[in-house]
């Protein structure tokens, strides 16, 4: 009698993880705005929250020259690390380079923190609460 409403039940939730990963959105961190210094990511991310499961984050940004300092994209492992703009043990995403053209693409898999920021200019970039933010994705029950 078990295996009989365990069937379903397992269909149910192949097709909704289907669905999810099949309507995962590509975002543009920063929207036209791109990645970049001077700009408040933590309000952009909650203008255009919530985030879900298998969404795609996008970070453009341009590579470094003359006139454009470097942008990086960091994991960072924690909240602490977060607020103190601590690298010492982030993970490298995307350096400075990786950025140009169509950008570096980020996927959220799993319901977790995710906490992103730019480690350049010494961790000024992080430090002056600019280039930083973080994303907890959602499981997307239809949407």
């Amino acid at each position: 009698m078990g295996t009989s409403f365990a069937a379903p039940g397992l269909v149910l939730l192949l097709t909704t993880c289907m669905l999810a990963v099949s309507e995962a959105d590509t975002i543009v961190v920063g929207g036209s705005e791109h990645w970049h210094y001077g700009f408040n990511y933590t309000y952009w991310s909650i203008q255009h929250g919530p985030f879900y499961i298998n969404d795609k984050l996008v970070f453009k940004y341009n590579p470094p020259s003359k006139n454009n300092p470097r942008h990086s994209v960091y994991l960072l492992p924690n909240l602490w690390s977060f607020v103190t703009c601590d690298f010492s043990q982030a993970k490298l995403l995307a350096n400075p380079k990786q950025g140009g053209g169509k950008g570096f693409m980020f996927e959220l898999t799993n319901w977790r923190p995710h906490y992103f920021a730019s480690a350049e200019e010494h961790g000024s970039q992080c430090e002056n609460g600019h280039m930083k933010f973080f994303a907890v994705p959602l499981p997307r029950l239809g949407k």
